[in-house]
């Protein structure tokens, strides 16, 4: 299965978030992650819609938004319009039914999310609705820095397993947080195969080392 890496913002350097973006892609990311973050559903308030567009035009690579929202159903067009390839909602905030109609209906991908907390079996609905990816959080959402919860590795068994069962083996299934280059072949082998990292890539010495490394 082809391994995707999809560093994280969060840990850039926001006084020069489009430079860090272009070293991202330069150092061969698959997709940009933007942890976008309420003060409601978590505590901090990260960024929105307009960091989004901003970044836009400097790269050419995939922006996954990731909605740490209360009410996702109500930020779907501005992030769809201001450059989002894939939006992702929480399956704890919202009716995924009625929200992948309407992130589909904005041309954009649609991806369902659990936290640490949440039961695997709260993302099977979403594979059977057409998910485009699923994303489980393997850190408690909020901070990055955070080391990963190694329950994650069974619910990754789980949700891998169902998408087999359902006929889309294939499924793009993604993790996110305190994926490090010590315990990333651990989650590809679990069933990941798009890979979450913040510090491990804005800290390294060599960007692009380290995401290679991170493919496992």
């Amino acid at each position: 299965m082809n391994i995707k890496i999809a560093p994280s913002i969060l840990a850039s350097d926001f006084s020069k978030v489009g430079e860090e973006v272009k070293r991202l892609e330069k150092g061969g990311a698959d997709y940009v992650h933007c942890d976008v973050m309420d003060g409601s559903f978590v505590p901090p308030i990260t960024f929105g819609a307009q960091m989004v567009k901003a970044i836009r035009p400097h790269i050419g690579l995939p922006l996954d938004c990731h909605l740490m929202v209360l009410h996702p159903e109500t930020h779907i067009e501005d992030f769809a319009k201001a450059g989002a390839d894939i939006i992702t909602v929480h399956v704890e905030a919202c009716n995924i039914p009625a929200l992948f109609k309407k992130i589909a209906a904005c041309g954009v991908k649609k991806s369902a999310v659990i936290n640490p907390e949440t039961p695997a079996e709260k993302l099977f609905p979403a594979v059977d609705e057409g998910a485009d990816m699923l994303l489980l959080m393997s850190v408690h959402p909020g901070w990055g820095g955070q080391k990963f919860i190694g329950e994650t590795l069974k619910k990754l068994e789980a949700v891998r397993n169902y998408c087999v069962k359902a006929g889309r083996p294939e499924l793009d299934i993604e993790v996110d947080g305190g994926v490090t280059e010590e315990n990333v072949k651990d989650v590809i082998a679990a069933g990941a195969n798009v890979i979450v990292a913040g510090s491990t890539v804005f800290k390294s010495e060599d960007m692009a080392s380290t995401i290679a490394r991170l493919r496992g």
